[in-house]
C-alpha cells in the first residue's frame, strides 16, 4: 500500500477514488504522568520514551487508515494528513493521533 503526503503519484495515473479514510489512536492520560515521572530520559531537551509513544500512535493511526483503504480496494492513500490533539480535560487529558487521505487505485 502507497502512502504518500502529495495529492497525486508521479508517474502514475490513478483510476479510481474511493474517497476519505482515516484512523486514529488515542494515548491515554498516564503516557503524561509516565512522562514526566520518567523525566530522567530526557536528553538535549527530548523523551526518548515520550517519542516512542508518539511514534507509536503515529504508526497505529496509518495502519487503521490503510487497513480501510485495503478493504475498499485500494492499493495507495494519497493527500495524507497526520493531526494531533489533545482532547479532555482537568486532570483526564489524552493525546488523539488521526491520520486521514483519500483511497485511490492507481496503475
Amino acid at each position: 500500500m502507497l502512502v504518500i503526503t502529495t495529492p497525486s503519484i508521479e508517474g502514475k495515473k490513478i483510476i479510481r477514488y474511493y474517497g476519505i479514510v482515516s484512523g486514529e489512536a488515542i494515548l491515554g492520560a498516564n503516557i503524561f504522568k509516565d512522562f514526566f515521572a520518567g523525566i530522567r530520559d530526557i536528553v538535549g531537551g527530548r523523551s526518548a520514551a515520550y517519542e516512542k509513544e508518539l511514534r507509536q500512535a503515529k504508526d497505529i493511526a496509518i495502519t487503521e487508515m490503510t487497513e480501510t483503504a485495503e478493504a475498499l480496494g485500494a492499493n495507495a492513500v494519497i493527500a495524507v494528513d497526520l493531526d494531533y490533539e489533545t482532547i479532555g480535560g482537568g486532570g483526564g487529558n489524552m493525546l488523539m493521533v488521526s491520520a486521514s487521505g483519500t483511497a485511490v487505485t492507481y496503475e
